[in-house]
């Protein structure tokens, strides 16, 4: 039960259903086309480019085949946790 003085949001994107994924379905079908050629090429092309040092491939690489990292907050539990954005916006 939701205290009164606090709000109840909705988590997660409304439009990101299992039905309204359209990117995700057309992207698996182009890899599967070919005996699965088309995804080997990108998988390689990834590869060829952390090869050569691009950070984003290796990060992208190490994020695939180890998992994202966790990160972790730590603090005092019984404190409230401030949370600062710092937009670079003159108000």
């Amino acid at each position: 039960m939701t205290p009164p003085n606090r709000k109840v949001m909705a988590l997660g994107n409304k439009n990101s259903s299992k039905e309204n994924r359209v990117w995700g379905k057309v992207v698996r079908k182009l890899a599967v086309q070919e005996d699965h050629k088309r995804i080997h090429k990108v998988a390689e092309a990834l590869f060829r480019k952390a090869e050569d040092g691009d950070i984003s491939a290796i990060k992208e690489l190490g994020d695939r085949i180890d998992g994202k990292s966790m990160q972790e907050i730590s603090g005092n539990s019984d404190a409230p946790i401030t949370v600062i954005v710092k937009t670079g916006i003159d108000e």
